[in-house]
């Protein structure tokens, strides 16, 4: 298992005083109709899942498309996500851990919650709880098995440790029968999850459910 354990003050969880502060902000604004509770829990939805990881399958479609920015991507992460227009403070140090038929690569903060939002948007609620958080790391292989991802043994399990210095992104496996796709197709079969490695790419198949 490869882990990065030194952890900095720099991480993507809010100062508790500034998310005590949001948090009653929001319940204020809630409070008095400004704010329809459904519709904010909605729009943060739409964010972690949809807008945010959004920009991280665009970077691997690329990848799966294009071999040379593979390998410039692998070789130099944050230079290359940043030639497609992602950056911000939670990127600017990022590696790239690509999943292959003999190795497959699982993403973790085991401290807090270091996480690419550059790339992947907003952590999910999962990523930062104490249960996933020491799971990864003491049994990741029945932890995937809860996401329905079964790693056989003979697959080498890489888990990655997140910190401020250090954020990872998981390069997925392209999916068998997506060959002559365009990249826009290719995107399609991204999810958040692949890209943190607690789940495959979806197969071409799952887009016709």
């Amino acid at each position: 298992m490869d882990e990065d354990r030194h952890h900095s003050h720099d991480h993507t969880e809010p100062p508790s005083d500034l998310e005590l502060r949001v948090r009653s902000l929001e319940s204020l604004m809630v409070e008095k109709g400004l704010v329809d509770p459904e519709a904010l829990d909605a729009l943060i939805d739409i964010y972690e899942h949809k807008v945010g990881p959004r920009n991280g399958a665009k970077v691997v479609a690329k990848a799966w498309a294009d071999p040379e920015f593979k390998q410039w991507l692998l070789d130099e992460p944050t230079a290359a996500i940043v030639s497609l227009g992602y950056t911000g403070r939670q990127g600017e140090h990022m590696k790239v851990v690509e999943n292959t038929p003999k190795v497959h690569n699982l993403v973790v903060c085991t401290l807090c919650s270091c996480y690419p939002w550059t790339v992947l948007g907003l952590p999910p609620v999962w990523y930062k709880s104490a249960p996933y958080r020491s799971r990864a790391v003491i049994d990741p292989r029945g932890m995937l098995e809860e996401f329905g991802t079964e790693v056989s043994k003979d697959i080498e399990l890489r888990v990655w440790d997140s910190t401020s210095e250090m954020r990872y992104l998981v390069l997925p496996e392209r999916p068998a029968g997506a060959e002559g796709w365009s990249q826009e197709q290719l995107e399609r079969l991204v999810t958040r999850n692949s890209m943190i490695g607690v789940e495959r790419a979806r197969s071409p198949s799952e887009l016709e459910e």
